[in-house]
């Protein structure tokens, strides 16, 4: 899904929350890798926008720090961290200073650019990404003074960071503002899971191997699980948290988007920057939202569960009912997926730390070895996004030796590490790169969002107007009982309990 290396004009990547956990942990390490690999444009700048009293040293000693802390130490080197390091620049910025918006327009206007060779254009030719790592109600009037300071170009992009909104309304009023100021083709919605190796491979899996194709619906798929599960609790981020919850923080963005990966029809094509493949991905993951079975009423309580781990509470300092465990029960209303149950489950405080789609294929329609030891277990694709990339396709086997048939299970298993003897890159250096080649397929559109949002937001009013509080859960389990009645309601389990 990548395009063939292009020869692309500088850029100036300004970091609105350019000394936050998000760049420091994520954005900074990815444009690090793509330095490493000397992808970064010549003359690209890199500008970190904060309220910290920070000057330019500073904040290379900051990001400095950062590096070591959050890349590989087989991938440190010299000589790309003082490369890095030498594009940047920091701006403290208050967002009520005119004064200060003034700097910013003097760093993006200056002539002063970094470059390795001589046909570098003139600064308004430049490409420029504005990266907001802030909260959305800050969207719009960020978006507002960078058109009032002429920095808006045709060239120009905006990232957009999840959560953008909180409800559909509040999500319709930040895309408008940013709307105001920028077309959708320059609005990039980012879900860092689109920028795994193994989502991106998904894609591939399904569409590039055709005997998959015609086993992937309903007749001979039983059931889809997707899990997104945490071992940590909500460590310092713990105030927001609290607003949002597993279903808005999850469930709304990541766990709808892999759903809609799962699911969607074949696209006409797949990657490029082109006007007519840009939105192919994009169109077939709508129709996927569009056709989901709306939960509303009763069908909430009978078909969804509101965890919270025992200890959320005194890890916060004050009583809560903000959920950190969501399971729940969806279906996808369309001919190849009719009567199929998709199960989302994400939590906080879980056993193990994992992200998983698995797709559980029927039985076999006639028990041909009625004298066997063993029985046969239904076949299922495991996709891991985490902890170890991959797939496993999980067979029925013949144990060797003479006599009767014994029946056992087995797996063909791809690790992406061992396969391509190379390290999967984090999402964040894929999508940053994709941002900068304007190549929109990983990020969700505004059609996307809303529609994502139109589902989920039943189901909060649903939790809102029966109060009930959410079925506590052991941390370092597997949720709460409850979850588990979901699934066996309709005699399956989770996988966690299957024979690997």
């Amino acid at each position: 899904m990548t395009a063939p290396d292009l020869v692309l004009p500088p850029c100036d990547f300004t970091v609105f929350g350019g000394t936050g956990d998000l760049a420091l942990r994520k954005l900074l390490p990815g444009l690090y890798e793509q330095e490493r690999r000397r992808q970064l444009p010549a003359g690209t700048r890199i500008v970190g926008v904060s309220r910290s009293e920070l000057d330019d040293t500073g904040y290379r000693d900051l990001v400095t720090q950062a590096l070591f802390d959050h890349v590989a130490e087989d991938h440190l080197e010299a000589g790309a961290l003082h490369r890095l390091t030498s594009r940047l620049r920091h701006l403290t910025l208050d967002a009520h200073s005119p004064e200060d918006w003034d700097r910013l327009h003097g760093i993006l206007k200056s002539d002063l650019v970094i470059t390795t060779g001589t046909d570098t254009p003139a600064p308004d030719d430049r490409n420029r990404v504005f990266y907001l790592a802030v909260a959305s109600d800050l969207f719009g009037p960020i978006c507002d003074r960078l058109d009032d300071l002429g920095l808006v170009t045709p060239q120009c992009r905006v990232v957009l960071e999840k959560p953008i909104g909180s409800d559909l309304t509040s999500s319709r009023r930040v895309n408008d503002a940013v709307g105001r100021v920028f077309e959708e083709r320059q609005i990039f919605r980012i879900d860092h899971y689109l920028g795994k190796e193994s989502v991106q491979n998904l894609l591939v899996t399904r569409f590039a191997n055709v005997f998959l194709e015609p086993i992937w619906n309903s007749r001979w798929v039983d059931h889809v699980q997707i899990t997104v599960a945490e071992t940590l609790g909500v460590g310092d981020r713990g105030d927001y948290y609290d607003r949002a919850g597993a279903l808005r923080d999850m469930v709304q963005n990541h766990l709808l988007q892999l759903l809609c990966l799962v699911a969607m029809e074949p696209p006409t094509h797949v990657g490029g920057a082109a006007e007519a493949s840009e939105d192919a991905v994009r169109d077939e993951k709508l129709k996927v939202l569009r056709a989901l079975a709306p939960l509303t009423g009763r069908e909430v309580d009978r078909n969804t569960v509101r965890g919270q781990y025992t200890s959320y509470g005194a890890e916060l300092g004050h009583p809560s009912t903000t959920e950190t465990f969501v399971a729940l029960r969806a279906e996808v209303q369309n001919w190849r997926w009719a009567g199929v149950p998709f199960y989302l489950r994400t939590g906080k405080r879980m056993a193990r730390q994992e992200s998983t789609i698995e797709v559980v294929f029927k039985e076999p329609p006639h028990a041909m070895f009625p004298h066997s030891d063993g029985v046969t277990t239904p076949n299922r694709l495991t996709i891991r996004m985490q902890p170890d990339e991959g797939m496993q396709l999980h067979l029925t086997a013949k144990h060797p030796g003479p006599g009767g048939i014994r029946l056992h299970p087995a797996s063909l298993d791809l690790t992406y590490e061992d396969a391509f003897e190379e390290r999967s890159p984090e999402p964040y250096e894929r999508l940053l790169m994709d941002v900068m080649r304007g190549i929109p397929t990983l990020f969700m559109r505004r059609d996307e969002v809303e529609a994502a949002w139109g589902w989920v937001e039943p189901i909060l009013a649903q939790w809102q107007d029966t109060a009930l509080e959410p079925v506590r859960y052991h941390p370092g389990t597997h949720g709460p009982a409850a979850a588990a009645r979901l699934l066996a309601r309709d005699r399956r389990f989770w996988q966690e309990n299957a024979d690997a």
